[in-house]
């Protein structure tokens, strides 16, 4: 199943509280159950004005009908081509 990287603009997310952050992954979660288990949330990384998130799912499509059920912006969809990390230098 393809992985993606979806931008989010969100200005001021990294001054969102914890409790912001709760509400809007319950959101998520809540919008992933109603979608079935073919779209999976792996993680989430909150950055000062964006949020980068990871996911698994058959398609875009189906990223950006979360993003709309769900009242978040997706304004990039990056389908993920490979994964490289510092064991990846080594033969």
């Amino acid at each position: 199943m393809p992985k993606f990287v979806i931008e989010r603009e969100l200005p001021g997310a990294g001054k969102l509280t914890a409790g912001d952050l709760q509400g809007v992954s319950q959101k998520s979660c809540s919008v992933l159950r109603e979608l079935g288990p073919e779209i999976q949330w792996v993680q989430s990384y909150v950055t000062d004005d964006k949020i980068y998130c990871v996911y698994i799912a058959p398609s875009a499509e189906l990223i950006l009908e979360h993003a709309a059920k769900g009242g978040f912006p997706a304004n990039s969809i990056n389908e993920v081509r490979s994964i490289i990390d510092p064991t990846s230098s080594e033969a």
